[in-house]
């Protein structure tokens, strides 16, 4: 903490950085940052008191008076970046985003969640269900929370609830009492290089967990499931979720059912009091979950959060009414507009997995009507390493539309397009549409759906902008 008095963030306007910033202005600390753009983030923080400049100079490192005495960087950051390289040259320490982000945790109980897939919607059902309990607990996650349009705040309570990335394997700089893992799935192969290489990564994960910690895992993932079975060897305690979940502490799902535009998950929980002893607290009781998302995997999430906030102190009915007010994030199923009888939707999901979980959560509410999805894939390696597993998942959809690579952090790949994926969806040729010019996606979308019909842009790149577009044209095409 003795290095975060005046604090440069390069990148500042990308979710973990500016999370970073917002709390550190709320405890009254200088900030200043850059990003390539302007963005209604950057606004935010310029009003918050942030100094942010536009474009990467060394001279932003001045935008504080005396200097800063620490610039923070994100793995997206390249060791030639002018800010990065000026702050070597003068001796400035250099921190990673997580390493500034376990500072802020310092002398407070730390939740992670930490998963392939799931941690943002996780880490916010928890949030929203610990502020309905009014624990006013302290976050950093990766995505906008509905109800407050924040990615990150700085509580009253001793609690900081934390998504945890392990993309590149900085969650290992935080030290949980409460470690959740949805799941554990192949991913970011460009950082592991190996399958076994990215397992490893939450074995070293366990092994932060605190002395008196507890894992909380869904045992339905084979991935997590495996870990719970290391855990155990190692003396954790354990309290597994899920449809397969049995034994002390586990919260069982036994049914569910759409509800609304949401869920209604059956849930048996087995001794939800953690500080119970083996021959004392309640037993088994059966609990409804209300989720106001759609699909069986959120009301998982929904499960790791409940089991989260018990060990974190809060009441259960209190979690589970604040779970059932959970308002959603921004771009998971988030909606958009509805045009001429058409509702768009827009969704973050950028592994396979995923795609295939979010497009069989989107069916029962397309109806009658057809489910159409606009998917960009993100970075060179993933759609390269998971062409065929993505064809497969966006099969799930009546019609598809496929976008080019969004390279983010990458340089382009000789022969990696989205038409890998395109030629790889099993639909009717008709029915799959491979369009790398950006601009023609909405009269594209327009002219292929009629009343009834759902769409949903899907991916972590740009694509989000599409959505407001679709609408926009579905209501000139009316």
């Amino acid at each position: 903490m003795s290095a975060l008095q005046r604090v440069h963030l390069v990148g500042i306007g990308g979710a973990g950085m500016s999370g970073i910033a917002r709390i550190l202005l709320a405890r009254g600390g200088q900030v200043s940052g850059s990003d390539a753009k302007d963005s209604r983030t950057v606004l935010a923080l310029r009003a918050q008191g942030a100094s942010v400049a536009v474009g990467h100079d060394g001279k932003n490192l001045d935008q504080l008076e005396g200097g800063p005495t620490a610039v923070v960087v994100s793995t997206a950051i390249r060791e030639d970046n002018p800010e990065l390289v000026e702050a070597r040259e003068r001796g400035v320490t250099v921190l990673r985003r997580a390493e500034a982000l376990a500072a802020l945790m310092l002398d407070h109980r730390v939740a992670c969640v930490a998963g392939t897939h799931g941690k943002t919607s996780t880490t916010s059902m928890l949030t929203v269900a610990l502020q309905h309990c009014r624990l006013d607990p302290s976050f950093a996650i990766g995505g906008d929370l509905n109800e407050s349009g924040a990615n990150a705040h700085q509580g009253t309570g001793g609690v900081f609830v934390a998504e945890a990335d392990e993309s590149d394997g900085s969650f290992l700089f935080f030290s949980p009492s409460v470690a959740v893992v949805t799941n554990v799935e192949a991913d970011h192969l460009d950082h592991h290089g190996t399958v076994e290489a990215y397992v490893a990564v939450f074995d070293s994960f366990l092994e932060r967990i605190e002395p008196d910690g507890v894992l909380i895992a869904c045992v339905d993932d084979p991935g997590a499931a495996a870990l719970v079975e290391r855990a155990g060897k190692l003396g954790i305690r354990v309290r597994p979720y899920g449809r397969t979940a049995s034994g002390k502490g586990s919260a069982k799902l036994v049914g569910f059912r759409p509800h609304g535009g949401g869920g209604m998950a059956t849930v048996e929980l087995d001794g939800d009091d953690p500080h119970a002893g083996s021959d004392e607290g309640s037993g088994p009781v059966t609990v409804e979950v209300q989720v106001a998302v759609p699909g069986e995997h959120m009301a998982a999430n929904a499960l790791a959060a409940l089991l989260a906030g018990l060990e974190l102190g809060a009441e259960r009915d209190g979690l589970l009414e604040g779970l059932a007010a959970f308002g959603g994030v921004r771009r998971r199923f988030e909606f958009k507009g509805r045009e001429a009888g058409v509702r768009v939707y827009d969704d973050y999901a950028h592994h396979p997995t995923e795609v295939a979980a979010q497009l069989a959560a989107a069916r029962p509410i397309a109806g009658d009507g057809k489910l159409v999805v606009v998917f960009q894939p993100h970075l060179y390696s993933r759609t390269r390493t998971f062409a065929v597993e993505f064809g497969t998942a966006l099969g799930l959809a009546d019609e598809v539309v496929v976008l080019d690579v969004y390279g983010a952090r990458e340089d382009p790949e000789p022969g990696v397009t989205g038409g890998l994926v395109a030629e790889a969806v099993p639909l009717p040729p008709g029915q799959v549409h491979y369009e790398p010019s950006f601009d023609r996606v909405p009269a594209l979308v327009a002219g292929i759906v009629g009343e009834g019909d759902l769409v949903v842009t899907m991916g972590a790149g740009d694509v989000t902008m599409l959505g407001p577009e679709i609408v926009s044209e579905l209501g000139q095409k009316a």
